[in-house]
């Protein structure tokens, strides 16, 4: 099955030339030309891989790379017109997977994505696909059925901010996720939440998964940075 690529830039005629050549290469083209056009989209399909202009006319490229990164592992390939070192240093450190500078070879880029993809498959298998369970001191977070199960497969009820916030911290074990990052896997498209909310989820999360919420041992603070997730996490 052809794969999607999902490419966001404001650039008709870039995102005209590269999703002809990505069809002629075999993948299944969408395009967006802002953040907005974006979030419709991912509403749609699911790509293998998203090609990311950095200066958007809605929303800066790094705070849906933050976005994007928050809520799940699809690679990112991010695009500039910028010289500044910042941006590189900004997109390296929220995970992205590449990074192009613009004015750029179109047959390179294309050569960049088949990379990545490649890169993925090795990581995650042959299908390319990312774990759709991942198991944790007795609980099982279930991706594709957005859902927490217990030792017995009961399912624990969750409140879609809790989901969302819990995913994203099993999904970076042992990396301390920033409260920002945090704001944004359980932000609703461009409505941002109130910064309060995450320590309300991180407390009703403690309550129904820790052997002890007043000592946590599987969502522990990183003072001053945010929170980390700790527990021995494995693909079910």
């Amino acid at each position: 099955m052809a794969q999607d690529i999902l490419i966001v830039d404001d650039d008709a005629d870039l995102c005209s030339l590269l999703a002809c050549l990505l069809e002629m290469e075999g993948y299944k083209p969408a395009t967006a030309k802002c953040g907005l056009e974006m979030h419709g989209q991912l509403k749609k399909i699911q790509p293998a891989l998203i090609v990311l202009d950095l200066n958007l006319p809605d929303e800066s490229g790094l705070v849906l790379a933050r976005q994007l990164r928050a809520r799940a592992d699809v690679p990112i390939i991010v695009l500039t017109a910028s010289q500044d070192r910042g941006d590189l240093i900004s997109a390296l450190e929220l995970g992205v997977d590449d990074f192009v500078t613009k004015p750029f070879d179109p047959k390179e880029l294309i050569l960049r994505i088949r990379n990545v993809l490649a890169r993925g498959a090795k990581r995650f298998g042959h299908s390319q696909r990312l774990p759709e369970r991942i198991s944790f001191d007795g609980w099982t977070l279930d991706f594709a059925a957005c859902a927490l199960l217990d030792q017995n497969a009961d399912e624990v009820p969750l409140t879609p901010g809790e989901y969302n916030l819990l995913a994203a911290l099993v999904r970076a074990p042992n990396r301390v996720l920033s409260r920002d990052t945090l704001l944004d896997a359980i932000c609703k498209d461009n409505e941002p939440p109130l910064p309060r909310m995450i320590d309300v989820y991180i407390s009703q999360l403690r309550k129904k998964i820790e052997a002890d919420p007043n000592v946590p041992k599987l969502i522990v603070t990183a003072k001053g940075k945010g929170y980390r997730f700790a527990g021995l996490a494995k693909q079910a």
